[in-house]
């Protein structure tokens, strides 16, 4: 299974390429790289981000965050929202790292009790997962890649990288 390799923040806006402050709001979006089948951060200044608007049709997700001060432990906060816009923009992925983000986007979602599990469909040689979100009765399907466990730790952790604040 690949890697994805997604470098840190560096805390700088990337069209205006300003350094930003301690404690500075900024938006992060993830979207798939043009030229490579791999998932890519980008920080923008609020100024810049909101001159993009809107987002566009290759951002998987965004969210407003803060670049913390220098002495701030690292903290994981996952917005449902955001994870379900991420899941539901993966829907049309075709290649084989999204689609294994997929599945365990839905493992996380379904841990966090928003997606229900409804049973198996067979087309040809693959098994799709049938799932609805929690009140509602509009079906989703995700194509199970059949991980093994050290697979799903490892988009997992991917997954932690993607969606922590300080990258």
């Amino acid at each position: 299974m690949r890697q994805y390799e997604i470098s840190k923040s560096s805390y700088r806006c990337n069209d205006c390429q300003r350094e930003m402050a301690a404690r500075q709001e900024f938006v992060a979006c993830v979207q798939q790289d043009p030229q490579e089948d791999d998932l890519l951060r980008q920080d923008y200044c609020l100024d810049c981000w909101a001159a993009r608007a809107p987002a566009g049709q290759d951002v998987l997700a965004f969210w407003k965050t803060r670049v913390p001060p220098p002495t701030a432990r690292k903290k994981l906060f996952i917005d449902d929202d955001l994870l379900l816009n991420f899941f539901n923009r993966l829907e049309d992925a075709d290649s084989e790292s999204m689609r294994q983000f997929r599945f365990v986007l839905a493992l996380v979602l379904m841990r966090k009790k928003l997606l229900v599990y409804d049973g198996l469909e067979r087309r040809g040689q693959e098994e799709y997962w049938v799932m609805h979100l929690r009140g509602g009765d509009l079906k989703t399907h995700v194509l199970d890649p059949h991980l093994d466990e050290e697979k799903i730790a490892q988009v997992s952790r991917h997954l932690g990288q993607i969606l922590e604040g300080d990258l």
